[in-house]
């Protein structure tokens, strides 16, 4: 179904625009987690969100005018620390993640898993051949287009379309292979994501810095659990047996897949096959959490610092049209012109026309009236 209609002229930044007072009224709508599940860990909410909230309350009581989410922020810390390169966005907080903290043993055991992906990815080039990469290829579509961007983003995160059970699960089952989490921990933390963008409560947002934004939040739990408390937003996949089976028995899949691949072909599999193909779709689907809120353009106004970035979404499937995302998260398809090459969006599609995937969500002209800029 084609959606080529005029589009709203579209806002181009290196980084941050200048944000509206509110946020338009957008449609109702349901980013990655940790490679082990989160402990439920229940913390007071912590000094610093409490005076960011007080400070909140008392610009909202003087009506003094507050651009945005991101100019409140500013206006209750009262600092910053720098800029982020070839952007406008400006850091509004440093979080120590890998030192002056106590580390759990879930951070403990995340950041070993991606520390030991990332060295063993260092005997690729001393183990390369053309089937090794053709395991890697196949698995980077599998388990990074079918597990993590169609099922795990767009189907279970916003339901933007329906699935035979069966094969909600296979996808589902995909996704749990990329090695980012199980589908309760990755959807919880996503949902919080849009619920909280760019906030002091957001899981990953680069008002903490870049590299907060890629990668640093995901060793860090304890941080999470202040700012969103326990995952409570997933109830439809809790309820499931299938998806508290993943969450139990989560680690030993893709351990029984490294050992496949290893009977299959030996050291050069297991490095392909795993290594360099988890870290790839690790930082692929990262980019999507830092790169696509700091460069790029916005066609809609979402009120937050998302952006439509033409390069993550060549390597992402099409997840880098996330300006659009923002603006209809409900939709299955996020690149509404014809040229904003969606693979994921083109396999609802390929689903949709044999039979598999109904109740496809797409935004109406109404919907994208209200969320248009003004001129």
């Amino acid at each position: 179904m084609a959606l080529v209609t005029t589009s709203p002229k579209a806002r181009f930044y290196l980084s941050s625009p200048s944000l509206h007072p509110t946020r338009p009224s957008r449609p109702n709508s349901i980013t990655t987690s940790r490679p082990f599940s989160s402990l439920s860990i229940t913390t007071k909410e912590n000094a610093y969100t409490q005076s960011i909230s007080k400070a909140f309350a008392n610009l909202r009581n003087r009506n003094k005018r507050c651009v945005g989410i991101i100019s409140c922020l500013a206006a209750a810390t009262g600092e910053d620390y720098g800029k982020i390169f070839l952007s406008d966005v400006t850091v509004k907080k440093r979080t120590q993640v890998y030192f002056g903290r106590k580390w759990n043993f879930i951070d403990i055991s995340t950041a070993s898993v991606v520390l030991s992906m990332h060295i063993l990815c260092l005997c690729a080039p001393f183990t390369f051949s053309w089937p090794a990469f053709s395991v890697a290829l196949l698995l980077y579509v599998i388990t990074g287009l079918f597990g993590i961007t169609l099922s795990f983003h767009r189907n279970l995160s916003h339901r933007s379309f329906k699935l035979p059970k069966w094969l909600e699960y296979l996808f589902a089952y995909c996704g749990a292979q990329a090695l980012q989490g199980h589908p309760i921990d990755w959807v919880s933390t996503h949902r919080y994501h849009h619920q909280f963008c760019d906030s002091e409560r957001d899981p990953h947002s680069p008002l903490e810095g870049f590299w907060f934004s890629h990668m640093s939040w995901f060793f860090d739990t304890r941080s999470l659990a202040e700012k969103c408390g326990e995952p409570n937003n997933v109830s439809d996949l809790q309820k499931q047996p299938f998806y508290k089976f993943l969450e139990r028995t989560y680690i030993f899949h893709p351990i029984a897949l490294a050992v496949l691949l290893y009977v299959l072909g030996g050291f050069p599999f297991l490095v392909w096959g795993m290594a360099v193909r988890i870290v790839w779709v690790y930082h692929i689907t990262w980019l999507v959490n830092s790169a696509c809120h700091v460069w790029g353009s916005q066609s809609w106004n979402t009120g937050d610092l998302s952006r439509n970035n033409w390069w993550v979404a060549l390597l992402a499937f099409g997840e880098g049209w996330h300006n659009n995302h923002h603006a209809f998260e409900f939709s299955a398809r996020h690149g509404l012109e014809w040229w904003e090459l969606d693979v994921t969006w083109y396999t609802v599609k390929f689903l949709e026309a044999i039979g598999l995937a109904t109740d496809v969500k797409l935004p109406s002209e109404v919907q994208k009236r209200r969320m248009s800029f003004s001129d």
